[in-house]
């Protein structure tokens, strides 16, 4: 008999633990000839807004030691067209369908959400917090927790479905940050978002990207990324899904040790499409040559305690 993969995000049962980041599967239909579906946890679609969205001028992508850093600036096709000509296709996947969604200011993200909601075929919403706040200077909304809790607060009394709640990867603030996730009614976090980072071209004495800034993601986060999802996860009871720098069953398991539910493989399914597959069969094999007979023996086991079950508390 093969080691359980099952995981449970809140109230939203997943068959594998391992799904793609937002942003590096495009709209979720993209791959469905070039890897067993089957295989997914769930489907992270590209983040969606209310209206469509350029993006940044090109350069988007530049290659650093260690990782990638992009600029994309959150194009997208907007919410009619995503749900008029994206949504359809993606029902007849058979996986459940998580949507990354976002706003430019704070009244947005329950507008969107709302919307979503109605939509058939969505199984969960993934709130990007990441993404500059309009009014407040290109300050990211994730940066303050009564922001973080607000927002959050606003769309679960909309949003009808399992909210996650993706944030940046502020190692200094991440607990207050999450806090604010956690009390405003999040069912689960994503942790985290790409690291921000530039690169410089010394010729034209210019910034290298179009956009003039990016965020770092690939090998080089993993690091970071890993000791956020210990700080939280050893502090606050809720399921979290680690993203940041997976390429293998090993690193997936690192990210279950230290209190992962669930994963997120990004920028690693670019250089090889088949990363995700691995990343799953990989995971099989070590519980197996293990002994351990499902995945939830392993998660938060770095803490001396298994994390099987988890509840949050409420403030405010």
């Amino acid at each position: 008999m093969e080691p359980g993969l099952e995981v449970k995000l809140g109230p939203l049962q997943l068959r594998t633990p391992v799904m793609p980041a937002s942003g590096t599967f495009g709209y979720g239909d993209e791959y469905k000839d070039l890897i067993p579906v089957e295989v997914l946890g769930a489907v992270v679609t590209k983040s969606i807004s209310l209206t469509p969205s350029p993006g940044n001028p090109p350069p988007r992508l530049w290659e650093v030691e260690g990782g990638l850093i992009n600029s994309i600036g959150l194009q997208n096709v907007g919410i009619d067209a995503f749900l008029e000509g994206k949504l359809p296709s993606l029902r007849e996947l058979g996986v459940p369908i998580i949507v990354s969604f976002f706003g430019m200011t704070e009244d947005e993200y329950p507008r969107c959400a709302e919307r979503l909601c109605r939509a058939e075929g969505i199984a969960a919403l993934e709130a990007n917090l990441s993404c500059p706040h309009v009014k407040r200077g290109g300050m990211a909304f994730g940066a303050q927790p009564e922001v973080v809790q607000r927002i959050t607060r606003a769309v679960k009394e909309v949003a009808g479905l399992p909210l996650l709640v993706k944030l940046p990867p502020d190692p200094f603030h991440i607990l207050e940050i999450a806090e604010g996730a956690v009390y405003g009614g999040a069912d689960a976090l994503t942790l985290a978002n790409t690291l921000p980072a530039m690169v410089v071209d010394i010729e034209r004495q210019k910034p290298s990207l179009g956009g003039g800034v990016g965020g770092l993601s690939g090998p080089a986060l993993k690091p970071v990324a890993l000791r956020i999802v210990y700080e939280v996860s050893r502090k606050l009871q809720v399921p979290i899904v680690a993203s940041g720098g997976i390429r293998s069953a090993s690193d997936a398991v690192e990210f279950i040790m230290v209190g992962a539910t669930a994963l997120q493989v990004g920028t690693a399914t670019f250089a090889d499409p088949m990363t995700i597959p691995r990343v799953v069969e990989g995971l099989k094999t070590f519980l197996k040559d293990r002994g351990y007979d499902r995945l939830q023996k392993l998660q938060g086991i770095i803490h001396g305690t298994r994390m099987e079950s988890v509840g949050r508390g409420r403030k405010g």
